[in-house]
């Protein structure tokens, strides 16, 4: 109790500056949790800060044995920490670098070519033929598209029921969608280490969520057992869509308004009525009114 009579005056006053700067620390230590919540990141996270508690607890309680040993490891907390949690650090810079901050950030824009992207996944749906194709949006995928084929081919419905055709060389592994281009097939991706995540999700959808923990792109997956459509994006599946709902998902991934639809009676002038059927009875009217 003397301890702590002896510490409480020396703290500063709380001033506007000081209560901000206390906000701006906490919503920094609570989005670096969000970050390795659920995974095994978590579990390394906590066994570090345990140690620098007790290397604390050491250095007040006098404990010089404890304290000694402890001083060896703690100095190579912050190498272990930038080797432990690359993937987070990396995933979190690109999480900050892609917020449009004070509305300064560029737009996106969707593949124009979704049509045909859209029409070769329901084709494949219908096959349960198994495909992965990625939609690049402002993180780049450079590293991604040099581990496979490069195409830069134009895209179209044909050209993807071809790459997954199964038996091909080019079936094993993602598209890479740049714009209106395919840039790569047979792509490896990096698979999501995530254990909250379903033990009975294959290779080619923990492949689509794990892309999306490294960047901003979305993911069409098309399961070659059941022929479902599921669409990831930031290290989230959404199974078992319809064509529509995917639409519906790249639009508002990719800041898409959806098309206003225009109704019947707002240009009802200048749309042709279809003439009535004319009976019997509608031609012997017509006899009797012209001479």
């Amino acid at each position: 109790m003397p301890h702590l009579l002896r510490i409480l005056p020396s703290l500063p006053d709380l001033t506007v500056a000081g209560a901000i700067d206390i906000l701006l620390v906490a919503s920094l230590i609570y989005q670096c949790l969000m970050v390795v919540r659920g995974t095994r990141a978590g579990h390394i996270l906590a066994g570090i800060l345990v140690m620098m508690a007790l290397y604390g607890a050491a250095l007040w309680a006098g404990l010089e044995a404890l304290r000694s040993v402890l001083s060896f490891i703690v100095p190579y907390l912050g190498i272990a920490i930038i080797v432990l949690f690359q993937s987070e650090i990396r995933r979190t810079l690109a999480r900050i670098g892609r917020k449009r901050w004070f509305g300064l950030a560029r737009g996106f824009q969707a593949p124009e070519s979704a049509g045909e992207i859209l029409f070769a996944v329901e084709l494949l749906a219908e096959k349960k033929i198994g495909a992965l194709i990625v939609i690049e949006r402002d993180i780049g995928l450079r590293t991604f598209v040099e581990s496979g084929v490069r195409l830069d081919a134009h895209i179209s419905r044909d050209l993807l029921l071809s790459i997954f055709q199964p038996g091909l060389p080019l079936h094993d592994g993602a598209v890479i969608v740049q714009k209106d281009h395919i840039a790569a097939a047979a792509c490896f991706l990096p698979l999501t280490t995530n254990p909250a995540l379903s033990v009975q999700l294959g290779t080619r959808h923990r492949a689509a969520i794990g892309i999306t923990e490294e960047a901003d792109c979305l993911t069409l997956v098309v399961s070659e057992e059941t022929g479902r459509i599921s669409v990831a994006a930031f290290g989230e599946l959404n199974q078992g869509l319809s064509i529509h709902e995917v639409s519906e998902r790249i639009n508002r991934h990719f800041g898409v308004r959806r098309p206003t639809l225009m109704h019947i009676d707002e240009f009802a002038a200048d749309i042709p009525l279809a003439p009535e059927p004319v009976g019997p009875a509608g031609r012997a009217s017509e006899k009797a009114g012209h001479p």
